[in-house]
This record gives C-alpha cells, sequence and structure tokens, in this order.
C-alpha cells in the first residue's frame, strides 16, 4: 500500500484557527483539512510547509514549532501527517487548490467534516485556543 508523509500548517491568529476544504476527487474529496503537502525526497517538514504554503495560498510562513505528528492508515494509502504552529510573514492565503476557507474559533473546530487523520491536530488545536 502506498505511504506518503505530509506536513500540515497550523496558523492561529486573533484566536481562531485557518481550515480549507479540500477539492473535488480523490478518499478525501471535499473534507476539511490544516492546508499542506507532500515532502519531497529528502525535505524536511518544516522545510515543505513553507514550500507548499507559498505554492498553495501564496503566503510566507514561518514554523514556530512542531505540533504533533499523525499516523493514518486511509482505505487506499497510509499516511504520516506532520503538524507544525506556524505564523504568517506576509500574503492573505488565497486559495487555489482549495474550494473553501474558514477561520474557526474552539466552540467551531467540529463544526467541518475534518479529513480523519486531521482530528489529533483539531484536538491539539483545542487546547491552544483559548
Amino acid at each position: 500500500m502506498k505511504h506518503i508523509e505530509v506536513a500540515a500548517a497550523v496558523i492561529i491568529q486573533d484566536n481562531k484557527v485557518f481550515a480549507a476544504q479540500r477539492g473535488e476527487g480523490g478518499e478525501l474529496a471535499r473534507k476539511w483539512e490544516f492546508p499542506g503537502g507532500k515532502l519531497e525526497q529528502g525535505e524536511r517538514g518544516e522545510d515543505a510547509i513553507v514550500r507548499e504554503i507559498f505554492e498553495e495560498l501564496g503566503t510566507e510562513i514561518v514554523v514556530r514549532r512542531a505540533l504533533i505528528t499523525v499516523e493514518h492508515q486511509y482505505t487506499t494509502f497510509s499516511l504520516t501527517l506532520h503538524g507544525y504552529l506556524c505564523d504568517i510573514l506576509s500574503g492573505s492565503l488565497a486559495l487555489t487548490e482549495h474550494l473553501e476557507s474558514r477561520w474557526l474559533e474552539k466552540d467551531q473546530l467540529y463544526s467541518v467534516p475534518w479529513a480523519e487523520a486531521d482530528l489529533p491536530i483539531v484536538k491539539a488545536v483545542a487546547a491552544l485556543l483559548e
């Protein structure tokens, strides 16, 4: 079975976290996630997330710290997901690959259908939000 390693950005501003809805296609179509993407061969997660957020959202970020790593088995692939707490340096999180985005407060975290692998990150984020 295919295994992929990905990095995800957890961006918190004004006590809200940024979430994005995946596009159509595949097992995770229209699910919500912390944006990010696949690590390239030999790439560190911290470098991958900075690159991916710039490519996908036209935004420069800086990684504050690693937050959580999740191992998850989907029907068609397995996943190692590294979540990083990040800050925006410049840019406006412009959607190019996602259908929709939201800034969620703590009491709104479970108001969207998350990709299953992102749920442990959601739980970690809940502990960070007031």
